[in-house]
């Protein structure tokens, strides 16, 4: 049982008997390094209620604890806090508890409970994943770790932006300069490939507006007239008829892209367990506007298009549905997630991890969504994050100038290899060996880096820095996770051994308090969406164990249950880091 869950009886007994009120709940929180304790009471909340002074009362509570509950052996009060100090006993029985619990922290998945959605990564076919598609695939992927961790069943999904003008633009610069490649031929990625050719349709279309300017159009005539945008926009309307030749170049480029995105994915270690197109979806929620039509929610303007009103709700009026009767963005996004509710019925509320620029789309559709009636419209959350940057600045797609997630992913590993040769961390290994743990290094200094920052800030990515093997790096946690297993493998003696009688080293205390933290940390992170709040954790474990490590003898300590007792508290360690790792889509190295 929790310390928390262990004292609020007791501490509202204590209140009940002591100044004659009862309490529904206790606050707790973590006691402040700075003072002795193991779990802090904070007084101030019960002064609504008790007339007295902050401090004597907490002295009366704390006296009450310590003469009738085993576990706490003595306290101090600071003004308005009663840090409570426990017996090592408590310790070390919940250190039994979980010894050999590999799956610690973790909650079963309950068959009863509704599942949840998660939509991350949704390219488009015109181009390869870049840096920020990265974030956007670590935030989901890890988000979905966790919530399934949380006790939760997962499903991972994307909907991929498969038709429009930008992917006719890479269809048509093919069509004119391509000259039949293919991904085979040029020994290139699809994705690459297709991308290669969006960048040269910008660079022509630039040049034709340029030459039109040239001769007296304005700038806007110039881009409307320039003879290869008008080609993109009719190359639309063909694919729109269903005109073969075009439907067949364009099933042929979107499969290039996909082969390319699913290596791109298995070398960052995401999945997904559905995929939603959007040439499948862009006619979705066209009869859901009828519906709302019907009810009062949306209403017809004189020109046939619909809109729904939100003004009363503070945002604006909303178009669903245009003139001519095309559905526009929001129509196909309420049509998509009425679409998976029924495609996957146990699906109870669904994430969506898109950038912080559609913050306001996301309003407009799950209010749109409650008001058409849906009771898990109640359970939709956006996880908005901010743009990753570089040093150079913003990244633009069309232009070529974005960070290709494949050449990052290279790039970590050779920084990881270049910086483990300078450190000289690598006698032993085999070629072989080193090419896996570079990668594992830099990928896991990659996710590290930008998974420790909260979503909703944005990023100044640094490729240097985040392969730095002290500090709040992902090397450096591995370092240590590979420290532990070599004290496993010189540990030459019997670990399942029992320790029952024990007086904790106070660095022993303080480990056992942080990994008590651990199934908390899941929970939080799971209810917040937000992977950073494991990340740091982790860090901060390994920092107590870092301490400890310097602070004790392990293997070198004479007292035998001493001994196994730390090098069974250093095992929980490692497999706490790799737990909480693995939530993160990071990897850890058997040795470094």
């Amino acid at each position: 049982m929790k310390l928390s869950q262990i004292l609020t009886l007791p501490i509202q007994k204590a209140v009940q008997q002591l100044f004659d009120v009862s309490i529904d709940r206790v606050e707790f929180q973590i006691t402040r390094k700075e003072f002795e304790g193991d779990i802090t009471m904070v007084i101030f909340p019960l002064l609504k209620v008790i007339k007295g002074n902050p401090i004597e009362i907490g002295t009366k509570i704390g006296t009450y604890l310590v003469e009738n509950v085993d576990e706490v052996i003595r306290f101090n009060v600071v003004s308005g806090f009663l840090n409570i100090v426990v017996s090592d006993d408590y310790y070390l029985n919940f250190f039994k508890e979980i010894k050999d619990n590999e799956s610690f922290g973790f909650v079963p998945v309950s068959p009863n409970d509704k599942a949840v959605m998660v939509e991350y990564s949704s390219p488009n076919t015109n181009k390869p994943l870049h840096l920020g598609h990265v974030r956007n695939n670590l935030l989901g992927y890890a988000v979905s770790e966790i919530i399934k961790a949380s006790g939760k069943k997962v499903y991972k999904t994307q909907i991929i932006n498969d038709r429009g003008i930008h992917i006719c633009k890479s269809m048509l610069a093919w069509q004119k300069f391509g000259n039949g490649q293919t991904p085979e031929s040029v020994g290139l990625k699809g994705d690459k490939l297709v991308g290669n050719f969006y960048v040269k349709f910008d660079q022509e279309y630039k040049a034709q507006i340029a030459e039109l300017i040239s001769q007296g159009k304005t700038e806007d005539e110039a881009k409307k007239q320039a003879p290869i945008i008008q080609e993109a926009q009719q190359m639309l309307l063909d694919w729109e008829a269903g005109k073969p030749e075009v439907i067949q170049l364009w099933k042929t480029m979107n499969q290039w892209v996909y082969d390319g995105f699913a290596q791109t994915y298995k070398n960052l270690g995401v999945d997904f367990d559905s995929y939603y197109y959007e040439s499948n979806t862009y006619l979705l929620g066209k009869e859901v506007v009828q519906f709302g039509l019907e009810k009062g929610i949306f209403e017809k303007d004189a020109d046939g298009s619909v809109w729904i009103d939100l003004t009363p709700d503070g945002l604006d009026r909303k178009i669903v549905l245009r003139s001519d009767g095309t559905a526009v963005y929001m129509t196909q996004d309420i049509g998509t997630a009425i679409q998976r509710v029924k495609d996957f019925p146990d699906v109870g509320g669904m994430v969506y991890t898109v950038g912080n620029e559609q913050d306001y789309h996301f309003k407009v559709l799950f209010l749109i969504l409650k008001k058409l009636g849906f009771d898990w419209a109640e359970s939709l959350f956006h996880l908005s994050y901010g743009m990753v940057e570089l040093p150079s600045g913003k990244m633009k797609s069309r232009e070529g100038t974005v960070v290709d997630a494949d050449d990052l992913m290279i790039e970590m590993t050779e920084t990881a290899g270049r910086i483990s040769t300078e450190l000289g961390k690598l006698e032993g290994y085999s070629e072989e060996e080193k090419a896996k743990l570079f990668k594992t290094i830099g990928l896991g200094a990659l996710k590290y880096y930008i998974l420790k920052v909260d979503p909703k800030k944005q990023i100044l990515f640094n490729p240097e820095e985040s392969v730095d093997f002290a500090g709040n790096t992902g090397p450096f946690i591995q370092y240590t996770y590979a420290r532990i297993q070599s004290i496993l493998r010189k540990a030459d003696f019997d670990l399942s051994l029992a320790v029952t009688e024990l007086e904790l080293h106070p660095k022993e205390k303080e480990l056992l308090k942080q990994i008590e933290l651990f199934p908390d940390v899941i929970q939080n992170a799971a209810n917040n969406h937000s992977p950073a709040l494991v990340a740091n954790y982790t860090y901060e474990l390994v920092k107590e164990y870092n301490s400890f490590y310097q602070s004790v003898s392990i293997l070198g300590e004479e007292n035998m249950t001493n001994k196994v007792f730390r090098v069974q508290l250093s095992q929980k360690v490692a497999e706490t880091i790799k737990s909480a790792f693995k939530l993160l889509g990071i990897e850890v190295p058997e040795r470094m």
